[in-house]
């Protein structure tokens, strides 16, 4: 694609390009990029930040494609990062999406080819009367997660390039790998990049700004019984399968993620199998504070004691397997993240909304090695879904706060 067209095709069919490369990430290829289609998108956007004239475009070994638009304010300014992730959600069928424009939505449900986007269930429709709303056919997820952020950052980029009299500073690019199954981003060069602050595009509603995310910690919980031959089984068999489905029905139910919004943590027993000789139960604990997940480990610890208590014959480890921690404690050290986001959010006319993650980003375990990194929306709505969309319109606006924050951070000094 020549750099014309790149540069004013727009929003929209930048988000159409990318969504229907299958980039969906695979957590038992044990490899980074976890499958071929990243790879190809990789290539994909690295072609086209060269054809752009950015500098410094490189695709590492992990497939993290990274660049650099060269300020125009003057030297001695932050460099400022911005990232989103290339891959999508597994789950969900992500293969050959269809994506659909429909333009100037009127309002009520949107019917697609197989299934419809139901108001009753998007309220945030809504909001959206007017606007040129992106889906799929109903039968994949469309990739707005994080495809709708790669090309915000993209087309903020094509926007700079035309015109000359925005204002930026240097701008690091960056888009990641196998952010959803949290293994990319642990490769990633943060000294190498060399950015001095940075914001991940990948967040949802119009105006979200997101600093603060649950503390996890990811458990495996093994239980061995007994096994013997069923017809002899009585006082001997001490079946694995039976244990653990009391200890996840120990659970508290106020404890669950579908019971569970806001600041409030949980409890979630994620993956399970086995057999009667032994059970692999994988759980996730979440908690925004510090002390609710050492509570939530404790109240697991107890029972699984409890377990063992009752069945003598058993026996039951717990492990912890991986886990992130809350950006907000390191956000707050660096508050001019946070206040010039806001005011380039305000800038567009959406009020600046803050709202906990209730999961992890790529800005939260980049924040913890030392880049400050903070979430923004991007108009994308209802991922992991069939369901999803995204209003163009809302995008436009992300593109916006992109452009308006390196306008903003190139007044400050570094």
């Amino acid at each position: 694609m020549d750099q014309k067209t790149l540069l004013n095709e727009g929003l929209a069919q930048k988000l159409i390009r990318y969504a229907m490369i299958d980039t969906q990430s695979d957590e038992n290829t044990g490899v980074t990029p976890s499958t071929p289609g990243q790879h190809k998108l990789a290539a994909m956007l690295a072609d086209e930040l060269k054809t752009l004239g950015l500098q410094e475009v490189k695709i590492d070994q992990f497939g993290f494609v990274t660049a650099l638009l060269p300020g125009n304010a003057g030297k001695g300014r932050p460099v400022v990062g911005f990232l989103a992730h290339m891959d999508t959600v597994p789950g969900v069928p992500g293969k050959n999406v269809k994506p659909m424009v429909h333009q100037k939505y009127a309002g009520g449900d949107l019917h697609l080819p197989h299934g419809r986007v139901a108001v009753a269930d998007n309220p945030l429709l809504a909001e959206a009367v007017g606007h040129d709303i992106i889906t799929s056919d109903g039968s994949t997820l469309l990739g707005a997660d994080n495809k709708a952020g790669v090309a915000e950052i993209m087309e903020a980029v094509c926007r700079m390039i035309k015109d000359p009299s925005m204002v930026h500073g240097d701008l690091k690019i960056a888009f990641t790998p196998d952010e959803e199954i949290g293994s990319g981003i642990g490769h990633f060069d943060v000294t190498g990049f060399g950015a001095d602050v940075a914001y991940t595009l990948d967040g949802s509603a119009p105006g979200e700004l997101e600093y603060e995310n649950f503390n996890a910690a990811n458990v495996t919980v093994v239980i061995k019984g007994v096994s013997t031959h069923t017809g002899t089984a009585r006082n001997v068999m001490v079946n694995a399968v039976h244990l653990v489905s009391e200890l996840v029905a120990s659970v508290p139910a106020v404890m669950r993620p579908e019971t569970t919004d806001g600041y409030l943590g949980f409890i979630h027993p994620n993956s399970i199998e086995g057999n009667v000789e032994e059970v692999r139960l994988q759980i996730l604990l979440r908690d925004f504070d510090d002390q609710g997940i050492e509570d939530k480990k404790k109240l697991l610890s107890t029972l699984v004691n409890s377990l063992e208590a009752r069945y003598p014959s058993c026996q039951a480890t717990i492990e912890t397997t991986g886990g992130y921690q809350n950006m907000r404690k390191i956000i707050e050290q660096h508050p001019k993240v946070v206040e010039l986001a806001t005011k380039a959010i305000e800038e567009t006319g959406l009020k600046a909304q803050y709202r906990p993650i209730r999961g992890g980003t790529d800005g939260a375990r980049l924040t913890y090695q030392g880049l400050p990194c903070p979430n923004l929306f991007t108009g994308g709505i209802n991922f992991h879904s069939r369901t999803e969309w995204a209003s163009v319109q809302w995008m436009e606006k992300a593109t916006a706060t992109v452009i308006n924050l390196a306008r903003l951070w190139a007044a400050e000094k570094k």
